[in-house]
């Protein structure tokens, strides 16, 4: 009998960052003459929807704490 085991690990770079690196190989080749702060979207539109999140649970939260007060 053997007591191995084998740990499988997946990821990737994922879409947003595809995008990201597309959109700076356009920006860099000339392609687009978009600001850097459009290039570099596919990251913040990420972080400010997992902040969007956080804000809407703890609304969520806020509101049942309000009514279990009563």
């Amino acid at each position: 009998m053997s007591n191995e085991q084998t740990t499988t690990v997946k990821g990737g770079i994922g879409f947003s960052g595809l995008l990201t690196i597309a959109f700076i190989i356009l920006k860099l080749c000339g392609v687009i003459d978009w600001s850097w702060l459009w290039v570099l979207s596919p990251l913040w539109i990420g972080a400010a929807a997992i902040i969007g999140l956080i804000v809407v649970i703890w609304f969520i939260a806020l509101i049942i704490n309000l009514f279990m007060m009563r």
